[in-house]
């Protein structure tokens, strides 16, 4: 399974020089938890969390909260993931950097949508699903050949 046949495609995005502010009302907007950051192009530049908005900004204090905007609590490059990639190279990459979520670009880096720890055991159960029905149905065909 490919990270881009998983992602989910309705990835709520910002512009860095948004106010962290505005970036809150988005999140409560869209009943998220993260905002991919983007360029005019859609190309990925960060992800912001609502515990970066918290963590990184407001425990700052209320005078300091007022100035910052997204890229001021965006920190270190960004990690990706093609939508061709394997999903299990996908999770090899977010445990190797301690992430939860990763966009799925396409082949010019324009984001497709975000693949989180949330899509990943849903998809896991689902298989692990499949499993308990092959075996259910593997009991049932012996039961008929052996009676």
């Amino acid at each position: 399974m490919k990270a881009g046949e998983i992602c989910q495609r309705e990835t709520v995005v910002v512009d860095g020089s948004e106010s962290i502010e505005e970036a809150a009302r988005l999140m409560r907007k869209f009943h998220v938890g993260t905002l991919v950051v983007v360029n005019g192009a859609r190309h990925p530049s960060g992800i912001l969390t609502d515990r970066d908005i918290v963590v990184g900004g407001v425990a700052l204090g209320p005078e300091r909260t007022a100035t910052l905007r997204v890229s001021d609590l965006v920190t270190g490059k960004i990690v990706t993931a093609n939508q061709d990639e394997d999903i299990f190279f996908v999770l090899k990459k977010m445990r190797a950097h301690g992430i939860r979520r990763i966009p799925v670009v396409d082949e010019k880096g324009d984001l497709e949508g975000i693949f989180s720890l949330d899509d990943a055991l849903k998809f896991l159960a689902e298989e692990m699903s499949e499993v308990s029905n092959l075996i259910s149905q593997e009991q049932s065909i012996e039961k008929s050949v052996r009676r």
